[in-house]
């Protein structure tokens, strides 16, 4: 004898077989899968909330503003130090300021004591050489007069 495969309805009633239970028992399956993933969002962001509850808030403390008067006197103090530094830099920017001031006028009166003396020394050079020049030109006019 051949033996028949167990059917899987077979356990259950016609009126389960019902094409409208079917239906039903679909609708419900997806309802239930619905209503399980709400509840376990619902009970996640209720553990959320609570942890954030559950932070201590940590008042300003005596050692806090302790630490901070301190902090602000060694600011106080290293600006007084920088401001300070500064004032040293910007005199010695001033020193070197006058210094240019003063070596670039001192090359601008040697320029000028230089070209004058240049304009001197053609004067001086060339008046010997003009009174020749002036010399010859007599002795060659008066060389002409008695000529002719």
């Amino acid at each position: 004898m051949l033996r028949r495969k167990p059917d899987i309805l077979s356990g259950v009633s016609t009126q389960a077989i019902n094409p409208n239970n079917l239906l039903y028992l679909r609708i419900k399956k997806i309802v239930m899968k619905k209503t399980f993933t709400s509840i376990l969002i619902f009970i996640i962001v209720c553990l959320s909330s609570y942890g954030q509850e559950q932070q201590l808030i940590v008042p300003y403390t005596l050692a806090d503003r302790d630490r901070a008067i301190i902090t602000k006197k060694k600011i106080s103090a290293l600006d007084s130090r920088i401001e300070v530094k500064f004032e040293s830099q910007q005199r010695q920017l001033d020193d070197i300021k006058v210094l240019f001031y003063w070596g670039f006028g001192i090359l601008i009166t040697l320029l000028v004591f230089m070209l004058g003396y240049m304009i001197w020394d053609r004067r001086t050079a060339l008046q010997p050489a003009l009174e020749k020049a002036a010399d010859a030109d007599t002795k060659s006019t008066n060389l002409i007069r008695s000529l002719r």
